[in-house]
């Protein structure tokens, strides 16, 4: 099982409404690790790690978010592995 890193940036109505609590909860179950964080321009930055099938099915999630999401775009883009031991909320 190969792990691989991708970095992803979500945009539309994706701050205020639990984007990053609610995503934790599914990388989680889905033994997806990596970090979230709320940006200046109002998007949401996700490094995640993970095998080819848990990335897809996260993927899925972060084109649909929380109930009061509004997911405009999602851009995902390969990154290097970080090796991150668990998905963790950024607040700054």
């Amino acid at each position: 099982m190969e792990v691989k890193h991708i970095n992803i940036r979500i945009t539309g109505k994706v701050q205020g409404v639990s984007f990053r609590a609610i995503t934790k909860v599914v990388a989680d179950q889905m033994g997806v690790r990596g970090m979230i964080k709320n940006e200046k321009d109002d998007s949401v930055y996700i490094e995640a790690e993970g095998d080819d099938t848990s990335l897809e099915v996260f993927l899925e999630w972060c084109n649909e978010g929380p109930d009061r999401a509004k997911v405009e775009q999602v851009e995902v883009s390969p990154g290097q592995l970080k090796n991150y031991r668990n998905f963790e909320i950024i607040k700054k």
